[in-house]
């Protein structure tokens, strides 16, 4: 590989734009070529960041009535599933007074409670929200207009890009959330991962979750979903990388038990202590894992010298299974647990699943301290 395919240096990172700030540029857009009966070909905003920011438009409409923007998002390099996605302001006269704002066709509804935004109402987040609102305000006052006017944001290929994302799950129905606290999108940021997960615990509280699951990624998720079938579909929660953070998480907003459910290679990792568990964070601890199997009565010195010079956490798994360890996971999960509880001071009950790949349960343990 040669060196300039390597991943850009941050500092070279061209960072983009949210939904939230195109769709307060169309909105701008819409409305002034309302008033003007002029098309717009571009429109300049001030985000929440502190600077302006020149968006151009993809298409205008002006009709007598109403009037329609449309811009292209673009993402920067943060790999967003909305980047290319078109992001659509019609904005029309309204009989009644002051700012009417609402979703059209894929911008998703909110169904479930523990969102920024009620149940019933299109998901627009308050910063965008407010983004919207102001620019309309301004755009009408600066041309002395008191009439009421109506804003509909909608995105094409809404419905299908949602599928891309967790809104499903958290009960946003129907298409992509308008997001974005900046107005710009920091490239790669964990960030817009960490927001996530804790909305997903927010979702859960809302409803009435005591229990919930975090798992390392879609397939350890369908193994706990197997496991615990009588969870509401809330209650599973993808924490990818951030096992410390996620437990914190969950012990703040008050759940009372954690089910951890995963694979040898990052829960190897989690046994150790180490709590944010992407594969450039720590090593795997070899020499831990052999103590692990000595603790379960792994007496043979081959067999400990191999644990030792393994490539990987789930080669050692695989060996001590077919080598009828059982004892191992058991202990391995505790150690889990028990990393977990250290992390967080304890006072919720934690237990640990571990899963091989194909979905073999390998063993199971549950710790609790007040």
């Amino acid at each position: 590989m040669d060196g300039n395919s390597k991943k850009k240096d941050k500092k070279e990172m061209r960072s983009g734009y949210t939904t939230g700030a195109c769709a307060t540029a169309t909105t701008k857009a819409a409305l002034l070529a309302l008033i003007t009966g002029e098309h717009q070909t571009e429109s300049t905003i001030f985000l929440p960041v502190g600077k302006f920011a020149t968006f151009e438009m993809e298409s205008c409409v002006v009709a007598s009535d109403y009037a329609e923007a449309g811009t292209i998002k673009d993402a920067g390099d943060d790999p967003d599933a909305t980047h290319g996605a078109l992001i659509i302001s019609t904005v029309s006269w309204s009989d009644k007074p002051g700012i009417l704002l609402d979703g059209g066709i894929g911008v998703g509804r909110v169904t479930k409670d523990g969102l920024p935004v009620p149940v019933g109402e299109a998901a627009i987040n308050p910063v965008p929200k407010k983004m919207i609102l102001e620019t309309a305000e301004e755009v009408l006052k600066s041309h002395g207009i008191t009439r009421g006017i109506s804003i509909i944001i909608s995105v094409p290929d809404g419905e299908k890009i949602a599928e891309k994302t967790l809104n499903k799950r958290l009960g946003i129905i129907g298409g992509i959330s308008i997001l974005g606290t900046r107005g710009t999108v920091i490239p790669f940021s964990s960030s817009a991962y960490m927001a996530s997960i804790v909305q997903a615990i927010s979702v859960a509280r809302a409803s009435q979750c005591e229990h919930v699951v975090i798992t390392t990624g879609g397939r350890s998720e369908k193994y706990g979903m197997k496991q615990y079938p009588d969870l509401p579909e809330e209650a599973f929660i993808e924490m990818g990388d951030f096992v410390g953070f996620t437990l914190k998480q969950c012990k703040r907003q008050g759940i009372k038990k954690v089910s951890l459910v995963g694979m040898m290679g990052k829960f190897s990792k989690v046994a150790q202590g180490v709590m944010m568990v992407h594969s450039k964070s720590a090593p795997v601890d070899f020499n831990f894992l052999a103590n692990v199997a000595a603790e379960a009565g792994v007496n043979d010195e081959e067999l400990l010298e191999t644990i030792k010079q393994a490539n990987t956490a789930s080669q050692v798994g695989d060996l001590l299974f077919e080598n009828g360890y059982h004892t191992f996971f058991t202990l391995l999960c505790t150690y889990c647990c028990s990393s977990g509880l250290k992390e967080i001071g304890g006072g919720i009950s934690i237990e640990t699943s571990l899963y091989t790949m194909k979905g073999t349960l390998l063993g199971k343990a549950g710790k609790h301290e007040g």
